[in-house]
């Protein structure tokens, strides 16, 4: 999964029919199975883009998008946040909520 800056990020959530954005710390312990379980996402579904960032360098999107805590999942669809996880239950949740649309 590729980083993304805030700018990347907002051009993808604006240019695409859905779109998920991955927020971590590398010090965090559950980000770390989070991250795992968005690779498992990625390969799952390859014609939507994910991108993921560290929290601490994309500041002014935690105070933006009101993150309260990480891991953190913002999935887009036509421009707006349709979700936002913070509790990555199973690979099988991450999938219905990826998948479901509005």
């Amino acid at each position: 999964m590729q980083e993304w800056s805030i700018e990347e990020w907002e051009n993808m959530k604006e240019s695409k029919e859905q779109c998920t954005f991955y927020l971590y710390t590398s010090m965090c312990g559950t980000c770390q199975v989070a991250s795992k379980m968005m690779e498992i996402m990625e390969a799952t579904f390859p014609d939507i883009p994910m991108g993921k960032a560290n929290i601490n360098y994309v500041e002014q999107l935690a105070i933006d998008y009101k993150i309260e805590s990480v891991p953190c999942l913002l999935i887009t669809e036509n421009g707006k946040v349709r979700d936002k996880i913070y509790a990555f239950q199973s690979v099988s949740y991450l999938f219905e909520k990826i998948q479901k649309k509005d």
